[in-house]
């Protein structure tokens, strides 16, 4: 019996020894690793809120920059639109003024006299003499070709120049023998007139002028009494309203020369007409 005891009370010591050792073991074993894992996955999980209050912190900062180049951009525009350009005054391009007067740059071109009746325009040789020897109003275009016409204008006997029905337009009146002298001298005198009158190209044997007055003088030539076109290229003249004789009349005209000359004509010549504001 003794020796039963003995083996029995030495099993038991042997199998709490054994159990506190793996219980032991266990406890270390677990509670080392997993307490260190735990640790450093809730350090991973802390960095990461930083990270997102950066890209956070970041962004507003994107916004606040956006924001302020808005407010920027706001004004500018503003600015813009309040700047109001000056009114620009549409320019006569059809006029000169030149000293104290206001000349047309270009020769007349009507056909009809202000109440609306029609000017004659005769072109055959036959229809500008008889027009001329029974003192009637008479235009034609140089040879008889419209194409001159866009360039030289018309040329008109006296009696149109002289028609009581009026043959300048609205506005404006034709030169007298007067208003062409206060030309010539408003141009420097007779000597410089023809080089400031006339224009820059257009002149035969290259005698062109300066065009500075800005009257546009080109050569437009003339019809003689009997119908013959001559001197496109050489010489320009026009009438004036200054009677001079019976069957004459006051003409201005430009050469080859640099000067303006002033004539008395037969009133049945074919001449270029300029007018003058009145």
């Amino acid at each position: 019996m003794k020796k039963l005891k003995t083996i029995i009370t030495t099993g038991v010591v042997i199998i709490f020894i054994f159990s506190y050792g793996n219980i032991s073991g266990n406890s270390d074993s677990s509670g080392g690793s997993g307490s260190a894992q735990t640790t450093s996955k809730s350090s991973q999980t802390q960095t990461k809120p930083k990270q997102t209050t950066s890209k956070t912190t970041q962004t507003t900062k994107k916004s606040t920059q956006t924001t302020k180049k808005s407010a920027q951009t706001k004004p500018k525009s503003t600015q813009k639109s309040t700047v109001s350009e000056p009114v620009k005054k549409p320019k006569d391009s059809g006029s000169v003024t030149i000293g104290k007067q206001t000349w047309a740059v270009a020769n007349l071109t009507v056909t009809t006299f202000q109440n609306g009746d029609s000017i004659p325009e005769a072109k055959t040789n036959k229809e500008w003499v008889e027009a001329g020897e029974s003192g009637k109003p008479a235009w034609c275009y140089y040879n008889n070709d419209p194409k001159s016409g866009l360039k030289y204008g018309k040329l008109y006997n006296w009696f149109a120049v002289n028609d009581p029905r009026g043959l300048a337009p609205a506005g404006w009146k034709l030169a007298s023998d007067a208003d062409w002298v206060q030309l010539v001298n408003s141009v420097g005198g007779q000597s410089l007139a023809g080089t400031r009158m006339k224009t820059t190209s257009g002149w035969s044997e290259g005698n062109n002028g300066t065009n500075e007055s800005g009257f546009t003088g080109l050569p437009g030539g003339y019809r003689v009494e009997n119908g013959t076109f001559v001197n496109l290229g050489s010489i320009g003249t026009w009438w004036s309203t200054t009677e001079s004789k019976t069957f004459e009349a006051i003409d201005f005209y430009l050469a080859l020369s640099g000067s303006l000359s002033r004539g008395s004509t037969p009133k049945q010549r074919g001449e270029s007409v300029r007018c003058i504001r009145k």
